[in-house]
């Protein structure tokens, strides 16, 4: 089971009481939109299934969980600090008005010179600024995500269109 077939829905904060429920941090509002009855928690690098007993919304991004199988303090306490998944199939569709330059993760970047630039593999969010990082050419390529450099993006086919300034990728190639 890979990564990138699931999304994070949260992560196990701490462990609550002596029968196995788990304090939960949520990552997304409407998560109890979601109909699931299974969470993915990733151990050693892995996705590892778990049945839910029973899920609590309490507080904005905060819930109780128990798993069927965590039944004690010392089971759960292992599971403190994973991070739960779900399959992407059941990731909620966002609308339009919805969609964030940090949503361009995934997105293959087009340079109108240089051509396809390749997939973008983070978004890098700094004071006033995001920063797309994309592998070309065997390196690392980082640049601006603002007006200037963004030409279109197309939600649907999942592209960037970009008019990288002039000399940007010679920096990285060099």
């Amino acid at each position: 089971m890979a990564n990138e077939d699931h999304f994070r829905i949260g992560s196990i904060l701490k462990t609550k009481g002596l029968k196995g429920e788990m304090n939960m941090y949520v990552d997304f509002e409407d998560l109890d939109k979601i109909k699931f009855d299974a969470v993915f928690i990733e151990i050693t690098g892995k996705l590892v299934p778990y049945f839910i007993d029973s899920l609590k919304y309490g507080q904005k991004n905060a819930a109780v969980i128990s798993l069927e199988d965590v039944d004690t303090i010392e089971k759960a306490a292992a599971l403190v600090r994973k991070n739960i998944y779900l399959p992407n199939k059941l990731k909620p569709k966002k609308k339009k008005q919805e969609f964030t330059l940090k949503d361009l993760l995934g997105f293959t970047a087009i340079d109108e010179n240089e051509g396809e630039l390749g997939v973008i593999t983070a978004v890098h969010e700094y004071p006033k600024q995001l920063i797309a990082a994309v592998t070309y050419k065997n390196c690392e390529v980082l640049f601006p995500l603002n007006e200037d450099i963004i030409k279109g993006i197309d939600v649907v086919s999942e592209i960037l269109t970009v008019d990288l300034p002039e000399g940007l990728l010679d920096i990285y190639l060099e």
